[in-house]
């Protein structure tokens, strides 16, 4: 008869539910590596196939299939990974009281817009000082941070007020658009409208990703953190999530069928990929109601079947990029602009002003080209803050 070694002043339940929690959270870095993975290919795609001039939404007419394949699948990456902020949000507090977890939400909601408005604007626009600031995912990320430091101590069912009414509700603000000289034109560029700021005479800003309805994204996955807690069982938590992942789904297609809210209206094509291509056009800038409903139930069951799959090896290297996400984000722009600089150099500059690639075989030989060393750097940035916890700043990113 064989015996299972306990250690010394834990109970064998105490055991089972470290290792659930160990599951859940590797399930929600592998999400998180994930989306970082397609992320670096739809950068890629964004710097090298700049000029395409791919719009937003997705112009079913105009669009190369293949194009619009990226497209599609890089749409998971925004809505997902706030998700998944709100979800560790509420991991969190669970060994934090919420006074805590608000000073933690703040400080580094602060902190991400700062890397935004720096280190993250120098890589997009390659000039020091930026000239242009392009306030995108990771602003938006920290405004909605900051701004979950107080919802944090709404009741629930405010919180779930702010999360209904913040999705489904938005688009009816879409037909309010403000002129810069408007009064309220700001404030409304940062909340809704995407548009161009004057800072000073010499520095612009773009609001590339307004405000709403990130933070009712965030709180909603603060709301789900509860099916994330270890004593839950977790073929209950992958089941909640399918469904969830289901119903949101379902409730795409349905609102998408009847054509008559919640985004730009689809439009039937001279074939059928044009057709599909309409359907699932959706717009990003700010998220319609569509877009977070597709993204985010597409998310849910992968999710699941990542936590389902987990063991396997070959998701190993998708914990380790979701380990470390802030730095990863960081590295991967500047070795994006280094690569694009040095094609300048080597190539020359092929459409006008700009470098540009010609074929999607091009775009993946430089997908790998950088993966590799992004991985290593990545996993060993992410275990150097497990081994240095008494380095505060590391867990920042």
């Amino acid at each position: 008869m064989t015996t299972t070694s306990v250690p010394f002043g834990q109970t064998t339940s105490n055991i089972a539910v470290q290792h659930q929690a160990k599951r859940r959270l590797a399930s929600i870095d592998a999400l998180r590596g994930l989306v970082i993975v397609i992320m670096l290919i739809d950068h890629i795609r964004d710097i090298f196939f700049n000029h395409l001039n791919i719009s937003d939404p997705v112009d079913a007419l105009t669009t190369e299939p293949e194009q619009f394949i990226l497209r599609l699948l890089s749409s998971l990456c925004a809505p997902v990974f706030v998700l998944l902020t709100g979800i560790s949000a509420y991991l969190y507090g669970l060994n934090h009281n919420k006074q805590q977890v608000a000073h933690f939400l703040f400080k580094r909601g602060l902190l991400l817009i700062l890397l935004e408005i720096t280190l993250i604007s120098i890589a997009w626009t390659g000039s020091v000082p930026p000239s242009k600031l392009y306030l995108q995912v990771i602003w938006v990320i920290g405004l909605s941070m900051v701004i979950m430091a107080g919802l944090i101590y709404l009741p629930s069912p405010a919180q779930w007020l702010v999360v209904i009414a913040g999705i489904t509700g938005h688009n009816l603000l879409d037909a309010i658009v403000l002129t810069p000289d408007h009064g309220m034109h700001t404030l409304w560029a940062i909340l809704h409208q995407r548009d161009w700021l004057q800072i000073t005479d010499t520095l612009s800003a773009r609001t590339s990703y307004p405000l709403l309805p990130w933070p009712s994204v965030m709180l909603l996955g603060y709301l789900l953190g509860g099916w994330f807690k270890p004593e839950v069982i977790p073929s209950d938590r992958q089941t909640r999530l399918i469904k969830l992942g289901l119903a949101l789904l379902a409730a795409f297609a349905m609102i998408r069928a009847l054509n008559v809210y919640g985004d730009a209206p689809w439009f039937t094509g001279e074939h059928a990929s044009i057709t599909i291509m309409s359907f699932l056009a959706l717009t990003k800038y700010p998220p319609s109601l569509l877009f977070i409903a597709f993204t985010l139930g597409v998310g849910l069951i992968v999710l699941a079947c990542l936590e389902r799959w987990q063991d396997r090896r070959i998701l190993q290297p998708l914990v380790d990029f979701g380990s470390a996400p802030m730095f990863f984000y960081i590295l991967h722009l500047y070795c994006i602009g280094i690569s694009y600089l040095l094609c300048i150099r080597i190539f020359g500059r092929n459409y006008g002003n700009q470098y540009g690639f010609e074929h999607l075989w091009q775009l993946w030989m430089m997908f790998f080209a950088l993966i590799f060393p992004l991985y290593f750097a990545t996993r060993w940035f992410g275990r150097l803050k497990q081994r240095r916890r008494d380095i505060r700043w590391l867990k920042y990113f």
